[in-house]
């Protein structure tokens, strides 16, 4: 086995452990984990520091999925891309820097969306603006575009190794998202901004 593999997604694993919204918060002398819902994600952000934190931990939870992609691509193609997503993903929800406590995976999953398939990420970002612009419910447009996220990858002709891969990053982000389901069909779920 070349030895570039485990160490890329390794590699990928601690760039997704850098959370960004724990980052943004500790510059602002706040601790994410004791603000708004505690989850340290960019709605959680949006809501307690506004729109300017919002963007930073966005744009930065993003970026580590696409800098896991190329990692993985440059190792092992498309599949090595989803593998190392997949990873990133995994250390966004599971971080070793932040004692295992961390986000719901979506910006860093569209992050590799982004690199494996950059047109149907456009549109699926597009689908998850509308929704949450008319429902004010974040985690109904990421349930959406998730769901979408492998038709859509499908459509795109990715491989089957890589399906695999991507196939685990929806399944991984659909389990952290199991309380915002449970409250979509229950007692109501945290709105963005009031």
């Amino acid at each position: 086995m070349n030895l570039a593999v485990p160490v890329a997604m390794a590699a990928a694993y601690l760039v997704g452990s850098l959370d960004f919204a724990v980052v943004v918060a500790r510059a602002r002398g706040l601790d994410i984990y004791d603000v708004g819902s505690g989850n340290p994600g960019t709605s959680n952000v949006l809501r307690t520091m506004g729109k300017g934190a919002a963007a930073m931990t966005l744009l930065g939870d993003v970026l580590k999925g696409v800098i896991a992609a190329a990692m993985g691509f440059l190792i092992a193609g498309e599949a090595g891309a989803a593998a190392a997503g997949f990873f990133a993903v995994l250390g966004h929800c599971y971080p070793a820097f932040h004692h295992f406590k961390g986000g719901k995976g979506v910006a860093t999953a569209a992050g590799l969306l982004l690199w494996l398939i950059p047109r149907s990420a456009l549109v699926l970002i597009v689908i998850w603006i509308l929704l949450v612009a008319v429902t004010k419910v974040a985690s109904i447009g990421s349930l959406a575009a998730l769901v979408l996220a492998l038709p859509a990858a499908w459509i795109e002709e990715v491989s089957w190794g890589a399906m695999a891969w991507l196939a685990a990053v929806v399944f991984l982000v659909l389990y952290r998202h199991r309380g915002n389901i449970a409250r979509l069909f229950g007692s109501g779920e945290h709105k963005v901004m009031s």
